[in-house]
């Protein structure tokens, strides 16, 4: 199992330059867990792609069916107490935005603290740099 950033997901969804390195690192765990917003993120990576002309409306129907199928089959990491309290001490580390300060907070919370047993896919490079110096296994899109 390794912990999934949506930036690593939508290439799942959707044709794009990252779909090839995505599809590799699903085949080769498909066991995900994901924080408790990831569903709402990728809408929102979905919904923008959308807006600017990227999707049509048969192409999103689709992307979004996909991730219903993905979303039956991950473990997702519900929001507690302990993972904010986890952020918080993320923000006061590292250079990062407080949604992505809670996805490293529940990734190390799915890796029961210890975030060198859990892998970790994004295709962010912030989110990759603070992942590793918080001892995850990063994947990326090469």
């Amino acid at each position: 199992m390794r912990f999934w950033d949506s930036s690593a997901i939508i290439p799942l969804l959707v044709t794009e330059a990252r779909s090839p390195a995505a599809r590799g690192h699903y085949e080769h765990d498909p066991d995900m867990a994901v924080w408790w917003a990831t569903e709402t993120e990728c809408v929102s990576g979905l919904a923008r792609l959308e807006r600017d002309g990227h999707l049509g409306a048969g192409e999103i129907t689709l992307a979004i069916g996909r991730l219903d199928r993905l979303g039956a089959a991950w473990q997702e990491i519900q929001p507690i107490a302990r993972i904010r309290l986890i952020a918080n001490r993320l923000l006061r580390t590292h250079s990062l935005r407080a949604a992505d300060a809670l996805q490293i907070a529940a990734a190390i919370v799915a890796a029961e603290e210890q975030p060198a047993s859990l892998g970790l896919v994004t295709f962010d490079q912030r989110l990759a740099e603070v992942a590793a110096r918080e001892g995850f296994s990063v994947s990326g899109p090469g």
